[in-house]
């Protein structure tokens, strides 16, 4: 699990401007006098996956896909979260032992998870479904994202120590398409939009890799993203505006853009897609790049001239075409693949890297 996103003196003033909850002055794992439990959102026991920016008061995650998990004792477990200025609320899925995901719209400060548990050790995993895109989602304060203040366990109960890592690291990076955007259903928002339905999301499960699962929607190459992201380049290496992303070192990293960037010829687009790999090259010296030919075929050759003139016999273009059929139920409106398209890319996408990495995948 990545636990390498923690964040530099320099940007901590910027998660202070968040409004500050009772978990920020209360130590970790302390018991108020007969209260609950409260666990301060850096607890070593909780385990984060994905582009999560963490601090004392704070864990803020602004993409779909980003999961936490961890163990604990008790009977009922609840959640701080800050919602202050949020003007979408942000939807996970809630997983307690093996009970079915619960869908919970992160809209309260204070949202009641789990009530009468039986004894014993309880495994707790939260799935961001959706961060909705069009919101502000980059520059603090925050109208859309995660921003978790804290856990609230019964009086005496403890955060317990997850799992070793796993053996796998995956990144992926793209637009709304990674983010998983009308997968359920075509139409815009977050009630469609399911990050776990998507394949960067299900290729990860595949290998059981931690997994930072990065897509903003309408984000290209040239074409800025939605909620005031940038371009892909502006944005990466960043969990939000002001807070750096640490190394994650990822075995893979797989690049899905061009669908955005349709606008422009491929005179333009080419040494920008370059440009790019050469930047995700530079921060991941020893990951394979595979750089995947958009889906609907946007800029597909201008994608594979860029991986050829790169070089890098790391770096593989991977030609998509086929894996997805337009007018079918491969795709939700357009461009966005649907639940069972997503399913499709990622049935393809696991051989791909089975082949090259040498990877075992569990079946899909």
């Amino acid at each position: 699990m990545n636990l390498g996103l923690r964040l530099t003196v320099a940007t901590l003033s910027a998660a202070m401007a968040l409004t500050s909850t009772v978990v920020s002055s209360t130590p970790a794992g302390a018991d108020e006098p007969d209260g609950p439990a409260i666990f301060r959102p850096d607890d070593p026991r909780l385990t984060y996956e994905g582009h999560w920016a963490v601090t004392e008061q704070h864990a803020i995650t602004v993409n779909s896909g980003s999961q936490l998990t961890f163990r604990f004792t008790g009977s009922s477990l609840s959640a701080a979260f800050d919602t202050a200025s949020i003007t979408v609320p942000s939807q996970l899925y809630v997983t307690i032992d093996s009970s079915a995901p619960q869908l919970v719209k992160v809209g309260e400060p204070s949202i009641e998870l789990a009530t009468g548990l039986g004894a014993g050790i309880h495994t707790a995993h939260f799935a961001v479904k959706d961060v909705d895109e069009y919101e502000n989602r980059w520059i603090l304060p925050l109208q859309s994202g995660v921003v978790l203040d804290g856990i609230r366990l019964d009086h005496g109960a403890e955060l317990l120590p997850l799992r070793d890592p796993q053996a796998h690291r995956l990144e992926f990076y793209g637009d709304s398409i990674t983010e998983g955007v009308m997968a359920q259903c075509p139409v815009l928002g977050v009630d469609c939009a399911d990050g776990t339905k998507d394949y960067a999301y299900l290729v990860g499960e595949a290998f059981d890799a931690n997994t930072n699962q990065v897509g903003f929607g309408k984000q290209g190459i040239i074409q800025p993203g939605h909620g005031n992201v940038g371009t892909a380049s502006e944005s990466f290496g960043w969990l939000l505006s002001g807070f750096p992303a640490e190394p994650f070192h990822p075995d893979a990293v797989v690049v899905n853009f061009g669908t955005n960037d349709a606008p422009w010829s491929g005179e333009e687009f080419r040494p920008r897609y370059l440009s790019y790999l050469r930047q995700v090259r530079a921060a991941n010296p020893h990951a394979h790049i595979f750089a995947l030919r958009p889906f609907n075929g946007t800029h597909a050759a201008d994608v594979a001239a860029a991986v050829d003139e790169l070089n890098d016999p790391a770096t593989t273009y991977v030609d998509t075409t086929g894996w997805l059929t337009a007018g079918t139920q491969d795709y939700n409106g357009g461009a966005h693949p649907s639940v069972e398209g997503h399913r499709k890319v990622a049935d393809q996408l696991v051989r791909v890297l089975e082949d090259a990495l040498g990877w075992n995948a569990s079946s899909l």
